[in-house]
């Protein structure tokens, strides 16, 4: 209600504009004189006639002053004849008169549309009294009509507002609805890839297998026979297959790196790494590599998948140790805030993270391929150099972003390099749930 009352408060105030009526010019001198200090705008007429000829052109008066004996047209039918105009009902009349006519005289006048009568000679004070009256309830309607005028556009806006916040929800309704479809379709469409990758990688097997056979054959059936440049020939064709071997069995294995519920077991990373060393117990002798191992997260996850995820970070950073140097591996663990790892997009403040670091004293990499290496395919080396197919990263971060954790890599030339995971300590416990659903 206060705040209705500051904004009629706010409407700029209307002039007061008063007609008054009479046809003798001493009259109307009176009654100018009267009301001058009021502040109001007086216009005189001396007559009905010249009433009605200003009101012809004027109709913004707050008031009528109106003698009822004047010749020609009277009081009386000179309201009458104002009062069939539309624009000039709304302006009250007061009866000015020199004769008491009794009650039946009042309420001629009253039918006229007149609301008051002052009797002559004039009070002064009463004129003034009555005629603030009037003008105080004119203002008042005026304010209000302002307000009215003000509310119904405010209420045109609020409707326009209204139909543009529909017509935008509507929009992105369409949009999510859209949205929704697309990933739904990209969903089918990673499927049948993953689909497609491994069956065109299990199918390729087959005569890769029988190339590898019969190449074996001929390096020790006719090894003499085919002489020193076959054997050339023979050698590269045998490495090339092995390669494209190693490679059909990385796309499986990318292929098959999609989560399944019925998978998740809660697993002791010390002792699944332990396995992963185990397996891996020649290339580590051969190199002479040297594991720091500290305490692990037990995680509710699916063993395979981080067997998988360890077995690719130590080949790596066996693959690229230096010449003559023994690799020197730490794998280690540490719990903080996402508000403590600045490193780490779109982490939640106030939640925890496992951070898994494997490190290495190999022979490292330039900074700025640091988010290529985990592309698909992507090898900053030759194969000639080092062997592989550059799927193993690769593995390794489609892995992590099923958990909804990320993994990334810092590094140097000839300085080794640093794989983090991060991983929400609490993603085990949604797994969980999950799975008992």
């Amino acid at each position: 209600m206060e705040f209705f009352e500051e904004e009629i408060a706010a409407v700029p105030k209307p002039v007061n504009k008063i007609l008054v009526v009479d046809d003798r010019e001493d009259n109307l001198f009176s009654i100018e004189t009267i009301l001058d200090k009021e502040g109001y705008v007086i216009v005189k007429a001396n007559s009905g006639r010249a009433a009605l000829k200003i009101l012809l052109k004027e109709h913004d008066f707050t008031l009528i002053l109106m003698d009822v004996q004047m010749p020609d047209l009277n009081g009386f039918e000179t309201a009458t004849l104002i009062y069939e105009r539309d624009k000039l009902k709304h302006i009250p009349i007061i009866f000015i008169t020199a004769n008491d006519h009794g009650e039946e005289n009042m309420f001629k006048g009253y039918q006229m549309g007149g609301v008051d009568y002052i009797y002559k000679p004039i009070n002064p004070d009463l004129l003034r009294a009555k005629v603030s009256v009037y003008v105080e309830l004119y203002n008042k309607n005026h304010q209000l009509m302002a307000q009215e005028q003000k509310l119904i556009a405010a209420n045109k806006n609020l409707e326009r507002e209204i139909l543009e916040r529909i017509n935008s929800e509507e929009k992105v309704n369409r949009l999510n609805k859209q949205l929704m479809e697309n990933i739904n379709q990209l969903k089918v469409t990673n499927e049948e890839l993953e689909r497609f990758a491994y069956v065109a990688s299990h199918d390729l097997q087959e005569p890769l297998r029988k190339i590898i056979i019969f190449g074996d054959r001929l390096v020790a059936k006719y090894k003499d026979p085919l002489g020193d440049e076959g054997q050339g020939l023979l050698d590269r064709m045998m490495k090339a297959s092995n390669r494209m071997q190693l490679l059909i069995k990385n796309l499986l294995a990318f292929s098959r790196s999609a989560t399944h519920n019925d998978s998740y077991q809660e697993t002791p990373l010390n002792a699944l790494l332990d396995g992963v060393l185990s397996d891996l117990e020649i290339q580590i002798e051969q190199k002479n590599a040297v594991f720091h191992i500290g305490e692990l997260p037990t995680l509710y996850i699916i063993p395979g998948q981080f067997r998988q995820l360890f077995q690719n970070l130590i080949i790596n950073a066996l693959k690229f140790s230096k010449e003559d140097v023994a690799p020197e591996i730490s794998i280690y663990a540490e719990k903080k805030k996402g508000m403590h790892l600045n490193d780490v997009p779109n982490v939640v403040m106030d939640q925890e993270y496992h951070r898994i670091v494997v490190k290495d004293n190999g022979i490292g990499f330039d900074q700025q391929y640091a988010d290529q290496i985990f592309t698909v395919f992507k090898r900053l080396h030759s194969f000639d150099e080092y062997e592989g197919t550059g799927i193993g990263l690769s593995i390794c971060k489609k892995i992590i972003e099923q958990y909804n954790g990320s993994i990334s890599a810092q590094s140097a030339i000839n300085e080794g390099a640093t794989f983090v995971i991060t991983l929400p300590a609490t993603v085990t416990e949604k797994v969980s749930q999950a799975v008992q659903q």
